[in-house]
C-alpha cells in the first residue's frame, strides 16, 4: 500500500517523512488522497456534465501544488 500511495503522492509522503511521521501515519495520511488524486489525474472526472455527477468519494482535501498537478493534466488533455 506504501508504494502505491508514494507512486501517487511523492511529494506528500516526501514531506510527511521529511517532518517525522511514521510510515504507518504518513499512509493513514495520503491513503485516501491517493485514490482520488489518480482517478482525477486519469481523467475520471474530466468531462462530466455537472457537479451532481461527481461521486461521493470524488473530492478530498488537498493542497494547492496537488490541485495544480491535477489543472495541468486536465490542460493537457
Amino acid at each position: 500500500h506504501c508504494l502505491a500511495v508514494r507512486a501517487v503522492c511523492q511529494r506528500e509522503i516526501d514531506c510527511d517523512r521529511g517532518n517525522g511521521y511514521s510510515w504507518k501515519i504518513t499512509l493513514l495520511r495520503n491513503y485516501w488522497k491517493s485514490k482520488v488524486k489518480q482517478e482525477w489525474l486519469s481523467g475520471k472526472y474530466s468531462n462530466i456534465p455537472s457537479q451532481l455527477n461527481l461521486p461521493e468519494k470524488s473530492m478530498y482535501p488537498m493542497d494547492v501544488d496537488t490541485w495544480g498537478e491535477i489543472l495541468e493534466a486536465e490542460l493537457e488533455r
